[in-house]
C-alpha cells in the first residue's frame, strides 16, 4: 500500500518502511509524526480525496532532525560595473521513517474539507 501526502507545500509518495526528507517538522528524535493531509492512497484499491482523503493517517517516526546541503545563490551584473555577490543558507529538515499507513473502515471515498 502507498499514500500522497502533502507536508511543507509539497507532495511525497510513500510506503511503510519509506525514510522520507522533509521540511522541519516540530519533535525530537524518536518521537513519533502523524501525517493527516492525505492526498491518495493506493493498492488494491485507489482512493482519490477531494482535496483530502478523510480518516486516512500516515504515521512515522523522527530519525534526525538536521540541516541540508549548502544551496549557493551566485549573482553576476556583468554590464558597467562589474558586480558579484555569492550567498548561501543550509535548510532545515527531518528525517522522517514511515511506519504505518491507516484507513477508515467506513468505507467513505473522500471528503471535500
Amino acid at each position: 500500500m502507498y499514500a500522497v501526502l502533502k507536508t511543507g507545500g509539497k507532495q511525497y509518495r510513500v510506503a511503510a518502511g519509506d525514510v522520507l526528507k522533509t521540511e522541519k517538522l516540530a519533535g525530537d528524535v524518536g518521537e513519533s509524526v502523524e501525517f493527516d493531509e492525505i492526498l491518495v492512497v493506493g493498492g488494491d484499491d485507489v482512493r482519490i480525496g477531494a482535496p483530502t482523503v478523510s480518516g486516512a493517517v500516515v504515521r512515522g517516526e523522527i530519525l534526525e532532525q538536521t540541516r541540508d546541503k549548502k544551496v549557493i545563490n551566485f549573482v553576476h551584473r556583468r554590464r558597467k560595473a562589474s558586480s558579484r555577490r555569492k550567498k548561501g543558507h543550509r535548510q532545515y529538515v527531518t528525517i522522517v521513517r514511515i511506519n504505518e499507513i491507516s484507513l477508515p473502515d467506513d468505507g467513505k471515498e473522500a471528503s471535500d474539507e
